[in-house]
């Protein structure tokens, strides 16, 4: 597992809750959470996943998630 950072425009609970029966139905995807006090909204996923599939699934849900090195 390793833990992934992005950069995301989910911005209150209404977003996450769109977004997190992608991230939960993944069974790749260990726990995740979004930081809504950062200005950049950082997304933090622990998965075995690589990063472009996390932005692929965060995509489906109608989100955008830059990665931050």
């Amino acid at each position: 597992m390793e833990t992934l950072k992005f950069k995301t425009n989910i911005k209150c609970g209404g977003c996450i809750a769109t977004v997190t029966p992608f991230l939960n139905g993944d069974e790749a995807v260990e726990k995740w959470e979004v930081d809504l006090q950062s200005p950049e909204r950082t997304l933090k996923v622990e998965t075995s996943h690589s990063p472009e599939e996390i932005q692929q699934l965060v995509k489906k849900a109608g989100y955008m998630a830059e990665e931050i090195a």
